[in-house]
C-alpha cells in the first residue's frame, strides 16, 4: 500500500492520533467510516440543533492545516467545539488546542477555547501553553511517521473500541 500525504494536518487527525493510531492510519488512507456511524450522526445532530443561532461551521485551510470550527465568537476570540459526551475529553481538549494553535499561526492572538457538552449542560475551558505548542509539533511528526507505515498499527483493544465506527476493520 502506498503511503499517503500527511502534509495537511486536521483536528480529526489530532483526535485519532490520541485515541487510536490504527484508526488514524486508516483515516489517512481515506478509509472513512463515520458516515455510517449512529454515534457520529447523533453528535452532529446535537451540534447542529443546540447552537442554531451561533452555529455556522468555519473552515480554515492553509499549506499545513485544515480545520473546521463548530463556531467562533470573534468578540471574545473563543472557539466553541460541541461534543456529545465528555468520555474523550482529553482528546477534545487537544483538538481545540490545535485549533487555537492554527489561529495563532494566522496572527490571531489571545484565542481561547470552550468545549460545550449540551447534553450534560457542561463546558470546559481550553487554553494553549508553550509546552502544548511543543507537543502539537511532536504530534505532527508522529502523524507523519504513522502515515508512512506500510501496515496499520496493532489493534489497541480498549473498551471504547466497541463503539468505534472502524470496529469491523479491526475485529471482524
Amino acid at each position: 500500500m502506498q503511503s499517503c500525504n500527511s502534509k495537511i494536518m486536521t483536528g480529526t487527525q489530532i483526535a485519532y492520533y490520541l485515541i487510536c493510531q490504527r484508526k488514524l492510519w486508516l483515516f489517512l488512507r481515506n478509509i472513512e467510516m463515520e458516515h455510517d456511524s449512529d454515534t457520529v450522526s447523533i453528535g452532529k445532530l446535537i451540534s447542529d440543533t443546540t447552537y442554531k443561532r451561533e452555529s455556522h461551521e468555519i473552515h480554515i485551510t492553509d499549506d499545513e492545516d485544515d480545520i473546521a470550527l463548530d463556531f467562533y465568537d470573534s468578540k471574545t476570540k473563543t472557539i466553541h467545539e460541541v461534543k456529545k459526551s465528555d468520555k474523550m475529553e482529553e482528546t477534545h481538549v487537544w483538538q481545540v488546542k490545535f485549533y487555537i494553535y492554527v489561529l495563532e499561526k494566522m496572527g490571531i492572538d489571545n484565542v481561547r477555547g470552550e468545549i460545550n457538552y449540551p447534553k450534560l449542560k457542561q463546558k470546559a475551558e481550553v487554553t494553549l501553553t508553550e509546552s502544548d505548542r511543543k507537543k502539537l509539533k511532536e504530534i505532527r511528526e508522529e502523524v507523519k511517521k504513522i502515515a508512512e507505515l506500510n501496515v496499520p498499527p496493532e489493534v489497541i483493544n480498549k473498551p471504547f473500541c466497541k463503539q468505534c465506527a472502524y470496529y469491523e476493520l479491526c475485529y471482524v
